[in-house]
Formats: C-alpha cells, sequence, structure tokens
C-alpha cells in the first residue's frame, strides 16, 4: 500500500529550519526560483510513495530529478527543500512570513499581492508568491486541516484560529470576486505584559497603575477602539491583573485570549455549516456562562444581542467584567452599545438603557493605531451619570497630538486631568490602595 507525501508528511513530523536570508538572497535570478519552485510543486505534491521509503529521502531524489540542468549551490539546494517541506506543511510561502516576529498581520490578495504590517506599518512583499489561485486555496486548506475545518464552493468562509493563538480568516470564490485572500493576524507571544506596552509608549506608568487598580477593584470596564488598534491585546494584557483564586469565564469567536490562571474557562462559539449543525452565538454563550458560577465573565468583542446580557450580567453580581466594541471612541462606544441592546429585540425605552448601561458600566477605555503605526490609549474615562437624558463621561488621562516630527512620528503627551474620578472612592473602599499617590494632590 502507497501513501501520498502530504499523508507520508503528517506522519513523519519534520523540525522546521529557521531561514536567515530571504529567498532572492539566495536566488538573485527570481525567475528561476519561480520556475523551479512550480516545476517541483506540480512534480511532486501529488505523487505516492512507498510506504518503506523515508519522506526526507524520496522529497531529495525527487527534487534531484527536477533540478538535474541546473547549476545549483549547495545553500540554494538545501533553500529549495526547505521551501518544498513549508508547502508539503501546510505553511506554503507563507512560512516564513509566519516564523518572522516582527510581521503582525500577513494579507494574501493574489498569489503575487502580499502584504505584512510591520511594526503598525503595511507594506507590500515582493520576497513571497504563489504560484496561482489553486496554490492560495491549497495553503489555506492545509491551515486549517488540524483545526477540523474546510474550505470550498459551499464553505468558501473561514475564520478560526491556528495552532499558536494566531488568528485566520480566508475566503474563496464566490464570495471573494478577484480570488481567494488571506489575513492572518500573529499572535504576539512578548507582548503579554504591561511593561511592553510601556516599553513602547502605548500609556504611561500612572496610567498602568491605575488600570491594574480598575481590575483588582473589579470595576466593569470596556476597551474600544478600531480594527487592529490593540484591543484583544490590551484586553489580554488587563485580564492579568485577574487575581489566580478567581474563576474566569472567558467568551470570544475565535480563542486569543491567554490567561495565565489556574481556573479559566475558554468557550468559543460555533458557525452554522454544512458540516456543523446548530450555531451558537456570543450570546448563547454568555446567558450560559451565568449559568457556570463565575467570579468573572470576558467577552472578547461584544457586538450584537448579547450587549443586553453582558449588561446584566455586570448589573447582577459578576463585578469585574471585562469586554472590548469596535468603536472609535468612548462615547462612540456607548452609542453602539446602546443600539446592540435595542437589537436584543426587548422593547426598553432609551433613557432606560442609558441608566442600565450607565449603572453598568464603570470605566471606558479607548486605544487607537495611530498615522505613524504605535498603538496608544489614548483616553480612559468613567462614566459619572445622565445630564438631560445623556450619559456624561469624564475623563481621568488623555493623549493629547500636537503634530507629527519630521521623521514622521506622532508628537503628543499624556495628562492626567486634575480632579479625583469617581471611582476614586470606590476602589479605597475596595481595598485598593495603589491609586492614593496618582490622586492624592486633587
Amino acid at each position: 500500500m502507497k501513501k501520498s507525501l502530504i499523508e507520508a508528511f503528517d506522519i513523519e513530523l519534520k523540525t522546521e529550519k529557521d531561514s536567515v536570508l530571504n529567498d532572492y538572497d539566495i536566488f538573485p535570478d527570481k525567475n528561476l526560483l519561480e520556475t523551479l519552485r512550480s516545476k517541483i510543486i506540480e512534480n511532486i505534491i501529488d505523487k505516492e510513495i512507498p510506504n518503506n521509503r523515508k519522506l526526507s529521502d524520496f522529497i531529495d531524489e525527487e527534487i534531484d530529478k527536477c533540478i538535474e540542468n541546473y547549476d545549483l549551490t549547495n545553500l540554494q539546494r538545501s533553500h529549495i527543500f526547505n521551501m518544498i517541506e513549508d508547502e508539503i506543511n501546510g505553511k506554503g510561502p507563507l512560512g516564513e512570513l509566519l516564523k518572522d516576529k516582527n510581521i503582525t498581520e500577513i494579507m494574501v490578495n493574489g498569489p503575487k499581492d502580499i502584504y505584512v504590517e510591520i511594526d503598525g506599518r503595511i507594506i507590500k512583499d515582493d520576497s513571497v508568491s504563489f504560484i496561482n489561485d489553486e496554490h492560495i486555496v491549497r495553503t489555506i486548506q492545509r491551515l486549517i486541516q488540524p483545526l477540523g475545518r474546510t474550505i470550498d464552493s459551499s464553505n468558501p468562509m473561514i475564520d478560526s484560529r491556528l495552532e499558536d493563538g494566531s488568528r485566520i480568516n480566508a475566503v474563496i470564490p464566490p464570495l471573494s470576486i478577484k480570488g481567494p485572500v488571506i489575513t492572518i493576524r500573529k499572535f504576539k507571544s512578548d507582548m503579554s505584559s504591561i511593561d511592553e506596552l510601556l516599553r513602547i509608549g502605548t500609556l504611561t506608568p500612572y496610567m498602568a497603575t491605575f488600570l491594574e487598580a480598575c481590575v483588582q477593584g473589579k470595576l466593569n470596564m470596556i476597551v474600544c477602539g478600531g480594527t487592529g488598534s490593540g484591543k484583544t491585546t490590551l484586553l489580554n494584557i488587563l485580564s492579568g491583573f485577574i487575581d489566580n483564586d478567581e474563576r474566569i469565564i472567558t467568551i470570544e469567536d475565535a480563542a486569543e485570549l491567554r490567561l495565565k490562571q489556574n481556573h479559566v474557562i475558554s468557550l468559543e462559539t460555533r458557525l452554522v455549516n454544512y458540516e456543523i449543525g446548530n450555531e451558537v452565538t456570543i450570546r448563547d454563550l454568555v446567558i450560559n456562562a451565568l449559568r457556570m458560577r463565575p467570579d468573572r465573565i470576558i467577552v472578547g468583542e461584544c457586538r450584537g444581542k448579547e450587549a443586553f446580557d453582558m449588561l446584566q450580567a455586570m448589573n447582577t453580581g459578576h463585578d469585574g467584567s471585562l469586554t472590548t466594541l469596535h468603536a472609535n471612541g468612548s462615547i462612540d462606544a456607548l452609542n453602539r452599545l446602546e443600539t446592540m441592546v435595542l437589537m436584543s429585540g426587548l422593547e426598553i425605552p432609551i433613557k432606560a438603557i442609558r441608566e442600565y448601561i450607565d449603572s453598568a458600566i464603570d470605566v471606558v477605555i479607548c486605544i487607537e493605531r495611530m498615522a505613524d503605526g504605535k498603538r496608544k490609549i489614548t483616553d480612559i474615562s468613567e462614566l459619572v451619570g445622565l445630564n438631560h437624558g445623556e450619559i456624561t463621561l469624564e475623563p481621568i488621562f488623555k493623549f493629547t497630538q500636537h503634530g507629527i516630527t519630521p521623521s514622521g512620528n506622532i508628537d503628543g503627551e499624556f495628562e492626567l486631568v486634575k480632579r479625583k474620578p469617581k471611582v476614586y472612592d470606590k476602589l479605597i473602599s475596595r481595598g485598593i490602595k495603589s491609586i492614593e499617590d496618582i490622586f492624592k494632590d486633587f
């Protein structure tokens, strides 16, 4: 009985090789590299090998056949082997990009149309490419196969997480008009502490101390920001301040949070498709979480009918709950929250909804990706009641931009608003003393 090359590789796992040089450093002739890669993939990918053959030996021999008429160095030949190995284990041309710790996002718009995000800036990467659209689809399938997922014309969209925690979104025709596209937001294991945010200038030490106090004092908090602003990263770091003896339930579409406490239950939604039966939404999971005796509920992103259930949890003894919202500012976040409560189908007067939000939420944190690509917490505000039927927000910390430096960096400063916030007394009454020095002069 024979097994295919793909099946053989699933059995015989190989150690990934770290490449120091770029493809085209090793192959100055770009056309030669593309020619060899296409030829080898077409000749090797669907071949079968006998059971008694060692995979690496088989690949070596097949590559030798394909390149026998080319004058290549040992380094070039080794690089081709590594390239084919990446093709077999599912990463394909994305192998080196996934290993590069400086890259935070990978966007494949077409076979030769690939972009990456580095230090908050999106740039086109010409060092990698796919052969054609089929090559992209095959890479998607191999990336998601270990997750128990598939993608095809009847199920042309996938949103899930890779084994390292990175999030993958892929869309193929007929939903994607121009062809298959991939977006991978990489999980940054080194961005797991408030110290790292301090190092890169996302906030100040006073702001870090205040946020830690808010979490430990069990204030209900919302993190808001635009796409790619760092909401989930900040939520993950804030969650790290929760005491180790608390029972925490996290709810997400795709599990990205990496909490290190002992008592964590992670729940993930389930989309309906032809492979799986009933859909399970974030709202379903929030409702169920209330029956699981949580000390804290953390919702990765609140964006629909679950908003009412989240507020209900915050208003019924589940203090210290956290969530994120897609919004461009504190006021926008509360307006969106109001709209989402209305989506729940309950006929509640606007005034009652606003009173409900005001009694549930203590603090709103806004994080923004600035024009220079750097993330900053631009606003930390508290809800202080209703004024003429409108929720009133008062800033505690804010970032003010003055301009842009000649080098393209944002010129600005963080400011502590000179007043003692309403939440100060609540935190002090709960035994949180670390904020006394911050507000001692107010």
